[in-house]
């Protein structure tokens, strides 16, 4: 903690903290998605879709620390490289999401609390992915968090990831609880085949939705 403290600016960290969580508490793709995936698969898959968006705002931190989200908003090649990817992922998720039937027969043999390992391995895999594959995040944490280092304290790259750890570690926390919650309600529902179809059909136009979003997506 005392490295930390020599490492970072007391009133710079405490002012960058402030900031981050009205960023994550403000509604966005990854906490809709959280959202989504918890009403329609229950809290063990919702908290680790939350796992997996805290991972990709790592891999952002790392991308600006290391100076390749420079280089990807310099080109717009390569933001146009990863913007397509992006797009063609949230597609395939949503016509997955569209044509899986797994929780009507969660909810019609075993209850819609039974989930497989392999499940929220994949769900933290798809956090991550549709996080890091985004390149307005990517944008995002390189403007963002150089407005708090203090050059004065050397190591700026230091002081960044740090702050971007920060960042990730808070966003897993209160998606989790997110998703969590919204699993809860969703478990409740997906006792009703009806109910579960729907839920899967809106988490699929969700992704599809935001495909179209990030379709639209500028550099600038």
């Amino acid at each position: 903690m005392t490295a930390m403290m020599t490492l970072l600016n007391p009133e710079f960290f405490a002012t960058y903290l402030v900031a981050a969580c009205i960023v994550i508490a403000a509604p966005g793709p990854d906490s809709m998605n959280t959202l989504a995936i918890g009403m329609a698969r229950g809290s063990r898959e919702g908290v680790a879709y939350a796992v997996g968006v805290g991972i990709g705002c790592l891999t952002h931190t790392l991308w600006a620390v290391l100076g390749i989200s420079a280089i990807v908003a310099a080109s717009e090649t390569l933001f146009g490289v990863v913007k397509w990817v992006g797009v063609a992922y949230l597609l395939w998720l949503g016509v997955q999401s569209l044509r899986d039937r797994r929780g009507l027969h969660a909810a019609g043999e075993a209850g819609a609390t039974a989930r497989t390992s392999s499940g929220v391995s994949d769900r933290v895999l798809q956090g991550v992915l549709t996080n890091a594959l985004n390149p307005k995040v990517m944008l995002f944490f390189m403007a963002f968090l150089p407005q708090f280092t203090d050059p004065r304290l050397g190591a700026v790259g230091a002081q960044m990831f740090v702050m971007g750890l920060a960042f990730a570690v808070i966003t897993t926390a209160a998606y989790a609880l997110l998703g969590a919650g919204a699993g809860r309600v969703g478990e409740r529902l997906l006792r009703k085949p009806s109910i579960a179809q729907r839920l899967n059909r809106a988490t699929g136009v969700l992704f599809i939705a935001l495909a179209l979003r990030l379709m639209l997506a500028e550099r600038a």
